[in-house]
């Protein structure tokens, strides 16, 4: 079992920048991969970016430029921080961890006004 905790989202203006904090917890050792994920109103949800293990990373085409990625193993926590925020990013952020199953936090909104 993986327990996740999120926190760092907010209300921010275009052009803002925001860091979201994933804190993994419980059997972290079984852990290959993390990611953040996000899901507006009436969308699906969709990846944002990952990290694996390894330390490779991959983003969605609308982040790449303005996202960063990034992971603390001592702290067992990943990071996203979020640069030139736009009004379209406004969602909820959920962070995965991928062992032989997935396990998902509870979520923390982002909102970008314009």
């Amino acid at each position: 079992q993986v327990q996740l905790v999120e926190s760092g989202g907010g209300l921010v203006q275009a052009g803002g920048s925001l860091r979201l904090s994933c804190a993994a917890s419980g059997s972290i050792f079984s852990i290959n991969a993390m990611g953040w994920y996000r899901q507006a109103p009436g969308k699906q949800r969709e990846l944002v970016a990952a990290i694996t293990s390894g330390g490779s990373t991959n983003y969605a085409d609308s982040v790449k430029g303005r996202f960063t990625i990034s992971r603390d193993n001592a702290k067992n926590t990943v990071y996203l921080q979020m640069n030139s925020l736009k009004p379209e990013d406004t969602a909820v952020y959920y962070c995965k961890a991928t062992t032989h199953l997935d396990y998902w936090g509870q979520g923390t909104q982002v909102t970008v006004s314009s």
